[in-house]
């Protein structure tokens, strides 16, 4: 687990802390330029202030908070959740719809987490980890994080080439460069306010919600195991497991943490105390709801694929696989639905995916690229792993490649809360807006679950002597950042020439 620097804390008393502490306050001056701003072309944009909306209803001022949870909430109803539940449902039917509860239950207390950093700090958590730990430290960080964001667009990027194939007959190898490529587009929709994106991603939430919604009701799941599943945990065998560690890296996914840190800076709310209790309350809302209602959809894929192929002694390990056997099971209109579902997951998720690159790579690397280059990038790293996987594959196994991306997303997470709750526990800084013990309880118990459900993982599937290696080079790359490198000063950097 990386261990905060001392030399690097915005709030060292050393010379090179109290530079980082300049920075940190004038990151929260609104009018601080661009290179010190979290996403910096929308940040603080909708104005929620008391002088914008304060003779407004309660339900109003809410409303002019609400969006960020949505945005956040397309991660846990993306490809990589189809085929962690598609994968669920039709091996061991309802048995692993507590897996989804308990994941959804971790995500909304970390994103409440984030969403509370963003506010306080005026930073996101790629900047919080830059400022906070030693260069090395940060720079593992964002290693592994650019992994678990390669993973998850690779899960995007193929499940929306499967769609338009489904939809259209379009090539896989055509739908991943068009998926890839016309994100871009979308994202444009930033240069006229980040409420037009916002309104595009909800729209795409809403349609997958409604194709559920009517593919549950055709399929006339039993209600009574359905609750059996959600209540009662339950892990058949060793295969189980690997699914439900899938399940939860494509809930509690590392990209959203940096995401939503980021986007809860684009509403311009006031800056003192009360205006952030404020900000908080409202976003905490937004993320309940918002995570609240995708857990729904999360769990009404596991539930599709145990009514219809579990009960019939199908295991599904294609996408298309699932499309085809609906045809006959439901009719052609949930064949349907299901692939316009899949469209908007894999096009709703991108755009999210490729927002969260742009963040990450900013707030660590501190690159003062135009945005459209920054896209550009982050859309190559996710694009090229696609296109080989798809043409080695021939684009067989589509499930079994969802699942694996979607473990390798849970093996990077503990790279991410654990930064988040060491951020988020510190009064020095976080003032009075710090975890409480219990919150502290809560997440880091959140923290040891998943790590040790990691390691049995590795444990079970390489076995002890490559485990034990992998601990050791752990903790003698933490043994060399702690007593043996000495960091050099690294003062804030002048504002760009050029954007």
């Amino acid at each position: 687990m990386p261990t905060p620097s001392s030399a690097g804390s915005p709030l060292s008393s050393a010379p090179l802390g109290n530079e980082v502490r300049a920075a940190f306050d004038h990151r929260l001056d609104p009018n601080a330029p661009d290179h010190l701003r979290s996403l910096p072309e929308a940040h603080r944009t909708i104005d929620v202030s008391h002088s914008a909306v304060g003779g407004r209803p309660w339900w109003r001022r809410m409303l002019g908070f609400a969006g960020p949870g949505f945005m956040v909430s397309v991660g846990y109803m993306d490809p990589g959740n189809w085929g962690t539940d598609l994968a669920g449902g039709s091996k061991f039917g309802y048995a692993l719809l507590w897996v989804i509860l308990a994941s959804n239950l971790m995500a909304i207390f970390l994103q409440t987490l984030c969403a509370r950093l963003g506010v306080v700090t005026g930073r996101d958590l790629a900047q919080c980890c830059r400022d906070y730990y030693k260069k090395p430290t940060a720079f593992a960080l964002w290693i592994l994080c650019e992994i678990a964001i390669i993973a998850c667009d690779l899960a995007e990027v193929v499940g929306a080439a499967v769609a338009l194939n489904l939809l259209f007959d379009i090539p896989l190898v055509w739908g991943v460069l068009i998926t890839g490529f016309d994100v871009l587009l979308l994202l444009m929709l930033i240069n006229f306010g980040f409420r037009k994106l916002e309104a595009i991603v909800l729209a795409m939430v809403s349609t997958i919600a409604l194709c559920f919604a009517f593919n549950i009701y055709l399929s006339k799941p039993d209600v009574s195991a359905i609750m059996g599943g959600a209540l009662v945990p339950s892990m058949p065998n060793t295969e189980a497991l690997l699914v439900s560690l899938g399940i939860l890296g494509a809930t509690v996914m590392p990209h959203n943490l940096y995401l939503h840190s980021s986007i809860v800076q684009t509403r311009r709310h006031g800056l003192d105390d009360a205006g952030k209790r404020e900000a908080i309350k409202y976003n905490t809302i937004d993320t309940v709801v918002a995570l609240g209602s995708a857990f729904f959809v999360n769990a009404a894929i596991l539930v599709l694929a145990a009514a219809v192929f579990h009960k019939q002694g199908i295991v599904v390990e294609e996408l298309g696989q699932a499309h085809e056997l609906l045809k006959p099971a439901l009719g052609g209109a949930a064949a349907t639905c299901f692939a316009v579902a899949l469209l908007c997951s894999g096009q709703s998720s991108t755009i999210t995916g490729t927002l969260a690159g742009q963040i990450v790579m900013e707030g660590f690397l501190r690159i003062r690229i135009k945005p459209w280059l920054r896209r550009l990038i982050t859309r190559c790293l996710a694009i090229i792993p696609a296109l080989i996987v798809i043409s080695a594959s021939g684009g067989k196994n589509t499930v079994q490649l969802l699942v694996i991306s979607q473990v390798v997303l849970s093996m990077q997470l503990p790279f991410a809360i654990f930064p988040l709750m060491t951020v988020t526990s510190s009064k020095e800084r976080m003032g009075g807006f710090a975890n409480p013990l219990w919150a502290k309880g809560v997440g880091y118990t959140i923290c040891a679950v998943i790590a040790g459900l990691n390691a049995y993982l590795l444990y079970d599937t390489i076995g002890p002597i490559w485990l034990g290696a992998i601990i050791a080079a752990m903790l003698a790359f933490a043994g060399w950042v702690h007593f043996i490198y000495k960091p050099s000063p690294d003062p804030v950097p002048a504002p760009p020439t050029s954007d």
